[in-house]
Parts: C-alpha cells; sequence; structure tokens
C-alpha cells in the first residue's frame, strides 16, 4: 500500500490520478487502484451478483449494522407505563403522555409515513419536559432506551453553538445518533432522540438579540428544520474536528425529538400570568390555584415568555410537566425501583459480604433531608454518600472474612454522621 505523499510516478491504473491527488493508492504486480476506483469496482461487482440471482453479503453490500434492522414492534402506551413504573416513582402524567409519544412514533415508522385514501399524513409530535432538577427527566429517557428497539441517544443542549464558533454544531445531534446504531442512516431515520437542557439556550434577553446570541437564540434557530423534519446533511465524525469527512444525508421525517429542561424561574413567568385578572368574576377561579406546583399550569406561552422562540415552542406541539418530588415519593425512591439507591449501597456492602440494614425512621430522616435542602432525587445520593462514607471506610478488610457482619443504621446514627459531615456543617452555617 503507497500512501500519499511526495510525488511519485505512481498513478492509479484506472482513473489515471497520481498518488498526490489520492488519498490512498493500492499496488499491484502491474498497476495500482485508488480508493475511489475501489468503491466504485465493489458497486459494479455488487450490481453484477443481484444479476445472476445472487444477493451480495450484507457487508458487501451496505457496511451497516443488523442491530436495528428488525421489524418495529408496537408497543401499547399502557405496557410502556408499566415498564416505566419499574424505574420511574411517580409523575404519571409524564410517563403517560411519553408512552403515547413513543407508541404514536412506532406506528408512524411502520407504516413508513403512507398517506391513506383522504390524503391525511400522520406528523410527529415532539414532545417538551418541563421539571425541576432530580424529578427524573432523564432517568425516563434513559429508562425508556431499555425497551426501545430503535436507535436513541441523549445529547446535552448545553454544548451547541452557533455555526463558526467554538463549540459544536447543531448536526452533531444526529452524528451522536448515527454512532449509536453504527452509521445505519435507515435505522437512524427512525430513531428517537433525547436533547437535554433544552432551557439552557434560551436568549439571554426576552426581546430578539441585537448582537449575536452564539449559544441560544442562534442554536434554536439551527434546530428549526430538524425539528419538524428535512434532509440534513450530517458529519458522521462531527463537523469541526474532521472538516475533511464525507457528509451523511439524514432525512429527520421520521425521527422523534423529546427536549428536557429545568426551566429554572419560570414559575414567575407562570405566576404573572395567572395573576392577571385577581378581581371581578373569576377572582374564585385564581384562588384555587396550588401555589407550590406552579408548573402544572405552564402552557407555551409560558415557555416562550422564558425565552425560546416561538417558532421552536411550535414544533413541540406536546408540554408536559413533572411534579416536585414530595416525602412519600423521596422515600420509595430510596427502597422501590429496581434499581434502587439502597440497593445499590446493599450490593456494594454484600460485595465485602456485609448486609447492610437501614432502619425505617432512618430512611424517613434522609428523605426528610433531601426535600429540606430541595436537590430532588439526586440529593438522596449525596445525603447517603454523607451518612455511609465512614461504614465504608472503616468495615472493609484486606481479606475479606468468612462469616457474614452486619451494618444497622439507625435514625440517630444518620443524624450523627450528617451533622458532622461537609453537608450538616454547610447547613448549620
Amino acid at each position: 500500500m503507497i500512501k500519499r505523499g511526495k510525488p511519485t510516478q505512481h498513478r492509479c491504473s484506472f482513473c489515471g490520478r497520481g498518488e498526490e491527488e489520492v488519498m490512498i493508492l493500492v499496488s499491484g504486480m502491474d498497476g495500482q487502484i485508488c480508493e475511489t476506483c475501489t468503491e466504485k469496482a465493489q458497486e459494479i461487482i455488487n450490481q453484477e451478483l443481484r444479476k445472476a440471482g445472487v444477493e451480495p453479503p450484507v457487508e458487501e453490500k451496505t457496511g451497516k449494522s443488523s442491530k436495528f434492522g428488525g421489524p418495529v414492534e408496537l408497543i401499547p402506551p399502557k405496557s410502556i407505563k408499566t415498564f416505566l413504573d419499574k424505574y420511574v416513582i411517580g409523575q404519571d402524567e409524564a410517563k403517560k403522555v411519553l408512552a403515547v409519544a413513543v407508541y404514536n412514533h412506532y406506528k408512524r415508522v411502520s407504516q413508513q409515513m403512507k398517506i391513506n385514501e383522504d390524503g391525511v399524513e400522520i406528523e410527529k409530535s415532539n414532545v417538551l419536559f418541563i421539571g425541576q432538577t432530580g424529578t427524573g427527566k432523564t432517568l425516563m429517557a434513559k429508562s425508556i432506551a431499555k425497551l426501545l428497539n430503535v436507535p436513541f441517544t441523549i445529547v446535552d443542549a448545553t454544548v451547541f453553538t452557533e455555526a463558526g464558533y467554538v463549540g459544536e454544531d447543531v448536526e452533531s445531534i444526529l452524528s451522536r445518533l448515527l454512532q449509536v446504531c453504527d452509521y445505519d442512516v435507515e435505522a437512524a431515520e427512525r430513531g428517537i432522540v433525547y436533547i437535554d437542557e433544552i432551557d439552557k439556550i434560551a436568549r439571554k434577553q426576552g426581546n430578539p438579540s441585537i448582537t449575536r446570541d452564539v449559544s441560544g437564540e442562534g442554536v434554536q434557530q439551527g434546530m428549526l428544520k430538524m425539528l419538524e423534519g428535512a434532509e440534513v446533511l450530517v458529519p458522521p465524525q462531527g463537523g469541526r474536528k474532521h472538516p475533511e469527512q464525507k457528509l451523511v444525508k439524514v432525512n429527520t421525517g421520521n425521527i422523534l425529538f423529546i427536549c428536557g429542561g429545568a426551566f429554572d424561574g419560570i414559575e414567575k413567568v407562570i405566576a404573572r400570568r395567572v395573576n392577571t385578572q385577581v378581581i371581578g368574576y373569576n377572582k374564585k377561579e385564581f384562588e384555587k390555584i396550588d401555589r407550590e406546583n406552579l408548573l402544572q399550569y405552564v402552557s407555551h406561552q409560558d415557555v416562550k415568555n422564558f425565552g425560546l422562540i416561538p417558532e421552536l415552542v411550535g414544533r413541540l406541539p406536546v408540554v408536559v410537566h413533572l411534579d416536585p418530588l414530595d416525602l412519600d415519593a423521596l422515600r420509595r425512591i430510596l427502597t422501590e425501583p429496581r434499581n434502587a439507591l439502597l440497593r445499590q449501597y446493599e450490593e456494594l456492602f454484600s460485595l465485602e459480604n456485609i448486609q447492610l440494614i437501614l432502619e425505617p425512621a432512618a430512611v424517613d430522616f434522609i428523605a426528610e433531608k433531601a426535600l429540606e435542602y430541595k436537590l430532588g432525587a439526586r440529593g438522596l445520593r449525596s445525603l447517603c454518600e454523607a451518612v455511609l462514607t465512614d461504614a465504608m471506610f472503616e468495615m472493609p478488610t484486606p481479606t475479606k472474612s468468612a462469616e457474614q457482619r452486619q451494618l444497622i443504621i439507625t435514625r440517630a446514627y444518620a443524624e450523627e454522621k450528617l451533622e458532622r459531615s461537609r453537608m450538616g456543617r454547610l447547613k448549620a452555617a
């Protein structure tokens, strides 16, 4: 094999290009061939095989992965929600909306967007999740990925900037989807993308920017055609680090986009809207508003006022909120899900032949503190680490004991360890 270098007498025996004009030149006994002519020769061989009634091997024909090549299985919304119930506590309304959106997406893919006799074409319904941090937005996306037989990827909107600036292009969203399905374009065109932290690309001000908002409004404008459905030229390995690569055309018409974000501060926007009429005949209606959970009244208008441009909001027709976690939900999150936090710690201690037992009062204390710190389910892990760090430091031994030991965590023990921890000192200060 002769790689590209200084010009010599070597040329492709088929197209005549010299090695300075090609990337790779493969040399034989009496001639050479470049990478372009090799691809064309493979296409000719495949065509001749088909004419002879022989189907080329999958690897030679397309080079695509067969992981997502099977037929799409229609899973009823109730079954999808039942599966999510094993991993996500509460949030019944959000799980119901997500299950319906995914089921409808399956139906659209299985019917291949066929138009019926009345000329009706079913369009996709992209979903927008709004909820406080730690309420389960990303967890629902990760959980449903275990169930689906279509390419699924989670991307973070905070890294995107307008084209020409430091950061990642919007098209890299589809690059991640292609990587998941081993660059099988046909499979990627019926996948699902979860865009996390969508609120971080909101306008920096309520009005359109006079100067460029390269990580806000500019990114939103770049997403418009992608969310609606269009043919997008995607750099398979990312556009800015590999500018020489060939672009892949991906049609996003059958890709379902699920967006999620905390939208910190949108409660103030909702409060201003619901308090516009405080006197007159509608006074009683506004007296019934639940001030502790204003997110349940969120609308497209509030999202637009928060900083998402109207064109992007219109392409996210389904808006659903996630309820803030109460004490009972936090307690259940610790113990009930298949991947519950306490089960993880029990497994960690069992590897040292130690049986971890948390008394119900200790579980209640951890849940109460998580509610007090307002960190959602993510705060539970920080509290468990603060309570169990000393035990995890002291109890393991160089040689694992043959007989099983027990570690019983009481409420008094948990209170003492948390008070002495960094979190307890910060709270006391």
